[in-house]
């Protein structure tokens, strides 16, 4: 309740105010403010992008990139490298204590001619593998076609 005051020649005068029916009116009048907000941005949705209305035939059509199902990934080991390519593995293991080079040449151009669209390959290296290895990893994906992508967390 609001007491109020009034000074003066005489006598004074108080008045008790209740504020309860305002403070009722202001919460109805905040509700129905939020509830209106909300329900013009709905009517901005667009009915376009329905699936029971018509498709529009000036809407272009998104189509995926070509081949992003198409795992392609080369491991680098301590052992050599392993090389998936969807569901096929290949490993290529070490030749004399050094990674086989030529042989991942071969495979990723054997990939490349079988997927020319395919423009990444994933790559995976384990903890202790040096840098110049990691390097040259990448080199030969780039001689073969590809680009690398260093992937985090190294080989499962």
């Amino acid at each position: 309740m609001a007491h109020i005051e009034t000074g003066g020649r005489g006598r004074s005068k108080n008045f008790d105010l209740n504020l309860v029916p305002f403070i009722d009116l202001m919460s109805v009048l905040i509700t129905f403010l939020l509830i209106s907000a909300v329900w013009t941005q709905v009517s901005m949705i667009q009915l376009g992008a329905s699936f029971a209305s018509p498709k529009d035939p000036n809407q272009e059509v998104i189509t995926p990139p070509p081949l992003e199902d198409l795992v392609l990934r080369l491991d680098i080991k301590a052992t050599g490298y392993v090389l998936y390519v969807g569901k096929d593995v290949r490993a290529i293991p070490m030749l004399n204590g050094e990674y086989d080079k030529e042989a991942l040449v071969a495979d990723l151009e054997k990939v490349k001619q079988m997927y020319p669209d395919k423009g990444g390959i994933k790559m995976a290296i384990e903890n202790e593998i040096k840098y110049e290895h990691v390097v040259t990893a990448m080199d030969l994906g780039l001689r073969a076609g590809f680009s690398p992508e260093l992937l985090t967390g190294g080989p499962n």
